[in-house]
């Protein structure tokens, strides 16, 4: 269905098929609810409203729990207030958790009063958890059993509807704490009469409401099961999180890595109001203008060289290009590796000695190559070899600093994915000016 996602955009936007409610309505029949939110996202904001308002209103709720907030709010601000009742109709709390930052407080206190008792309950407790921790997402769906219960109980149990995504029985003891868990596969196999306990998987982890979402869902993702169990304090069970939320919490958190290395919010819409975006990318354009500034600092301190050696003023976006390239690379290596928790103080050492070795290597083919191609340009020995001094030296402090900077980002609580590429660019910018005009200065004058 997403090959279609274009032809479909196109026919919105230039062929005004937003105009025919017919056409849009049997174009948008029988797509899933992330189908019509990508495409509304896609939409300028004019026919992306149209679009909302022919999609049938009890499939509203879905779509909206699967936008992005940038464009999910554009929509909620355009909606009449009538409809909402209707829209709120078969609300879930996790419906409403994942809306709760978009939704204005009426709305927020209308679809609290559409819920029932039970997941009223449910939002209650999640709703003590920010997002970033694990007891905001569990899901409280479950197959729970006594740690006492026989097989014959279990499979009892599974002619209930088995919630989706599991593949597990919880037991608990008298007073609710978390004893054991059960595989469903391995009922199929034992007698009736055989105790649950005795079928148990040996060395599962739980997790505590507490827990950092990100991490947890990691290892949701390599157990080889499709939930796994959420305790409080005292073990008493929770819920669980689920592999459809663990992907989900993951494809967020690398996405906003992703936009936060442009510094950019990973929610932004595509065509959210041009006020609204330049303020949004004004800070950063603002921080990388005073880097620049401290770099050319750094090269007006050879103005004097430059005025004599021409060549070094044309070669000088090599040098910076190169040391850029090369500390990115090991940049979002070592970004990557602190997400995952793969970096630590036990392996830093052995991580550095490794990406100077790379470093190194690297350094010394690509001197050479650009100080061959200096030599032949300008039919300069000397340019060449400084350039091809300051290449190896540029990419090796380029290595250095990109293991360094997102670590010690990291320890100031400082985002390394959102701050760490501007201040890597600054570094080997201006280790590579210093580097190659220094040179120059010694060796060319």
């Amino acid at each position: 269905m997403a090959d279609q996602l274009p032809d479909l955009i196109e026919e919105i936007v230039t062929e005004g098929m937003a105009d025919d409610p017919a056409s849009l309505l049997a174009a948008l029949s029988g797509q899933d609810n992330v189908y019509i939110a990508t495409l509304l996202e896609s939409l300028p904001v004019e026919p992306r409203l149209v679009v909302w308002e022919g999609i049938p209103r009890d499939q509203k709720l879905n779509v909206l729990v699967e936008m992005r907030s940038d464009p999910r709010e554009i929509l909620i601000d355009n909606t009449p207030h009538n409809e909402w009742a209707s829209i709120f109709a078969d609300i879930y709390a996790d419906d409403l958790l994942e809306l709760l930052d978009s939704l204005p407080k009426r709305l927020v206190d209308l679809a609290y009063e559409s819920l029932d008792s039970k997941e009223r309950k449910y939002f209650r407790e999640a709703s003590l958890f920010p997002d970033n921790q694990i007891g905001h997402w569990i899901n409280h769906e479950q197959l729970v059993l006594p740690s006492n219960a026989k097989v014959r109980e279990a499979l009892r149990l599974l002619k209930k509807d088995i919630p989706q995504h599991c593949d597990s029985i919880y037991l608990v003891n008298r007073t609710g704490q978390f004893a054991a868990l059960v595989k469903i596969n391995n009922l199929f196999s034992a007698t009736e009469d055989k105790a649950l306990l005795s079928l148990a998987e040996e060395n599962i982890t739980t997790f505590k409401g507490d827990d950092d979402a990100m991490n947890a869902s990691l290892i949701v993702q390599r157990s080889g099961l499709a939930s796994l169990p959420v305790v409080d304090e005292n073990n008493t069970l929770l819920g669980r999180l689920d592999i459809t939320a663990a992907s989900e919490l993951v494809n967020e958190f690398y996405e906003r890595q992703v936009m936060a290395s442009a510094g950019m919010d990973e929610d932004e819409d595509l065509f959210s109001p041009v006020a609204k975006s330049a303020r949004n990318r004004a800070l950063w354009l603002g921080i990388n203008l005073l880097t620049a500034f401290m770099a050319s600092w750094f090269i007006g301190l050879f103005e004097g060289t430059l005025q004599q050696v021409v060549a070094l003023a044309v070669l000088m976006p090599v040098v910076a290009s190169m040391g850029g390239i090369a500390g990115s690379q090991t940049l979002t290596l070592i970004v990557r590796g602190l997400a995952l928790g793969q970096v630590t103080p036990a392996n830093i050492k052995a991580l550095m000695i490794k990406e100077l070795k790379v470093g190194g290597v690297n350094g010394v083919i690509w001197a050479l190559v650009i100080g061959i191609v200096a030599y032949f340009w300008f039919t300069d020995v000397m340019l060449g070899v400084v350039i091809c001094l300051a290449i190896l030296f540029n990419i090796v402090a380029a290595a250095i600093a990109g293991v360094f900077v997102p670590i010690i980002l990291d320890k100031l609580k400082i985002d390394p994915a959102l701050s760490g590429s501007v201040i890597l660019t600054t570094v080997t910018d201006i280790v590579g000016f210093v580097a190659f005009l220094g040179l120059g200065t010694l060796f060319l004058l």
